[in-house]
C-alpha cells in the first residue's frame, strides 16, 4: 500500500510544511467514513479531528492523487491475476441510488426506469471487475446520453481500450459515434426474447457483479454526498479497499462470486 501512494513533496526536500498524521491514519479514517457510512463529524476519537480528515479527502480528490492511488491499486491486481495493466475490452452499465434531503435539486433528478429519485453512477470496468472510469449523474439522464461523457472519458485515458460490452440500453446511434469519434466499438449484449425473470447476461455479469460490490459500502448505499465530484471520489475509495484487500491476500467473498455459467472474457 505504501509503495502505491504518491510521495509528499517535503519527504524529497521539495519545500512545503510536514503533516501533522500520517498518511496511513488519514486513509484508514477515510475508509473508515466510506465503510461504514458514518458523518465525518461522528468519528472516533481515536482518529484525526475530522475537519482535517475531509480536508485531506478533498485535497487529494482534487489534486487527482485518489484516482492515481486507485489506477496504481488496479494495476498491480491486474499484474498479479496475470493480466497486461493495459485493458484491451470493457464493460459499461449503471446503478441508480436514493439521494438524501441534502442533494441540490439541480444534480438530481427522478429515474423512470428504476423510479428512484436521485443520482446514477455510470462505470466502466475490465474484464476483472475493476473500476476503469466513473460518472456520477441525476437519475433522469439516460445511459446513453451519460455514455458520451463516460466513454470520453475512458478513451482519454486507456488508450489500449478497443471493444466495450453494454445491455439494450445503450443501443442506437451510440455505436456510430464511439466508432467514428473514439475508435471504439460498441457491442450491445441482448437479452433472448425467450427468457422470462432474472438472467444472467453474458459478460454484463461483470460490471453488475462490481456494482454489487460497491453497495456494501454503506456511504454508497444512498447518495449523500453534496456534489457529484465527492460520490465519483468514495466510488474509487470503496475500490481501493477491496483492492487492498485483495492484494494482501484477504480475497473477500465479492470476488469470488462468480454466476454458473460465466462466459469468456478476453483483454
Amino acid at each position: 500500500m505504501r509503495r502505491s501512494l504518491p510521495i509528499p513533496a517535503w519527504l524529497q526536500g521539495r519545500g512545503g510544511r510536514p503533516e501533522g498524521y500520517c498518511h496511513r491514519v488519514m486513509l484508514d479514517a477515510v475508509r473508515y467514513v466510506v465503510d461504514n457510512g458514518v458523518k465525518s463529524a461522528n468519528l472516533p476519537a481515536d482518529f484525526p479531528p475530522y475537519r482535517r480528515v475531509h480536508a485531506f479527502a478533498r485535497r487529494r480528490q482534487a489534486a487527482g492523487l485518489l484516482a492515481e492511488l486507485h489506477d496504481r491499486l488496479r494495476d498491480r491486481v491486474r499484474a498479479k491475476e496475470g493480466r497486461d495493466v493495459d485493458p484491451s475490452v470493457a464493460v459499461v452499465d449503471s446503478q441508480s441510488v436514493r439521494a438524501a434531503a441534502n442533494i441540490p435539486r439541480s444534480t438530481s433528478g427522478w429515474g423512470g426506469g428504476k423510479d428512484v429519485g436521485g443520482r446514477k453512477r455510470h462505470v466502466v470496468v475490465d474484464c476483472l471487475g475493476l473500476i476503469l472510469a466513473v460518472l456520477v449523474t441525476s437519475a433522469s439522464v439516460q445511459d446513453r446520453h451519460a455514455a458520451v461523457p463516460l466513454l470520453t472519458r475512458l478513451r482519454q485515458r486507456h488508450f489500449s481500450i478497443r471493444l466495450v460490452w453494454a445491455d439494450s440500453g445503450y443501443a442506437g446511434r451510440l455505436a456510430d459515434w464511439a466508432a467514428e469519434k473514439l475508435q471504439l466499438t460498441l457491442e450491445i449484449v441482448k437479452r433472448s426474447d425467450d427468457t422470462t425473470g432474472l438472467v444472467v447476461l453474458p459478460r454484463q455479469w461483470v460490471v453488475e457483479r462490481t456494482l454489487s460490490w460497491l453497495v456494501r459500502s454503506r456511504r454508497l448505499v444512498r447518495d449523500v454526498e453534496t456534489l457529484p465530484e465527492m460520490h465519483e471520489a468514495m466510488v474509487l475509495w470503496s475500490m481501493t479497499m477491496l483492492m487492498s484487500a485483495r492484494l494482501a491476500g484477504r480475497r473477500r467473498d465479492a470476488f469470488l462470486t462468480r454466476p454458473p455459467t460465466p462466459a469468456p472474457c478476453r483483454g
